[in-house]
């Protein structure tokens, strides 16, 4: 039983949201080796590559009052102020935002950035564009949620891109989460942006790699100097 669990302690978990498609990849792998060997074995890296796509890795997440961590794994593609989504109601003021746009090699599980309420959730059906354009935050299917944390407002917004066609949300409408907290997935290449409230610095950089849960993007507390934060 110890060799088991040691060698189950060495697997990235996968989510269940990936096991249907692993499942039919793995099937199709089957009947194309029947088939003709080569093609059996393109199968089955096609299902290794499934079943990495939705992969589920744990992450350990820093925890104070006023830090924002990553909600996605990816590639840091804009830093920049934009107007946030109409339907989360935070006006027509730009708002400092971070855009991660997620590859088909990036883990798609997103997190919640802050600790917090779930105000608002607002699935809006849209176009498929590539997700790393600017207007993609504008026209592309999307999945905005609003987070309350200890008086501050962060808006995050799954958005669908070029080859993504469902967005599956974790949660539901007025439930509290943690920071770090899973809060749903984006198939199969993506973006996800973050809406910082007015004035806020972000604390990453366009090219910088994110970690989902665990890279800090801003810290909204006021005097950052004087304190510190616990990890869980």
């Amino acid at each position: 039983m110890s060799i088991v669990n040691s060698i189950r302690a060495q697997l990235v978990p996968i989510n269940r949201e990936g096991y249907p498609f692993i499942a039919v990849f793995a099937v199709i792998s089957v009947i194309l080796y029947i088939l003709w060997v080569p093609l059996g074995w393109f199968g089955a890296v096609v299902t290794l590559w499934c079943a990495y796509f939705f992969r589920d890795p744990p992450r350990v997440t820093p925890t104070r009052d006023g830090l924002v961590v990553a909600p996605a794994d990816g590639r840091v593609s804009q830093v920049t102020n934009a107007v946030p989504p109409p339907e989360l109601g935070l006006g027509e003021t730009p708002l400092p935002r971070v855009s991660i746009f997620m590859s088909v090699f990036d883990c798609h599980v997103n997190r919640s950035p802050v600790s917090g309420r779930i105000a608002r959730m607002v699935y809006r059906p849209g176009k498929f564009l590539n997700a790393d354009l600017d207007k993609a935050s504008e026209d592309n299917e999307r999945n905005a949620f609003l987070i309350e944390s200890a008086g501050r407002r962060i808006a995050v917004v799954q958005i669908a891109g070029l080859i993504a066609r469902r967005i599956v949300p974790f949660v539901r409408e007025g439930r509290d989460v943690a920071a770090g907290e899973r809060i749903g997935m984006i198939r199969f290449g993506s973006r996800v942006d973050v809406y910082l409230p007015e004035g806020a610095p972000p604390l990453v950089a366009v090219g910088q790699i994110a970690t989902a849960g665990e890279t800090l993007i801003a810290d909204l507390a006021a005097n950052r100097g004087s304190q510190t934060y616990r990890v869980d």
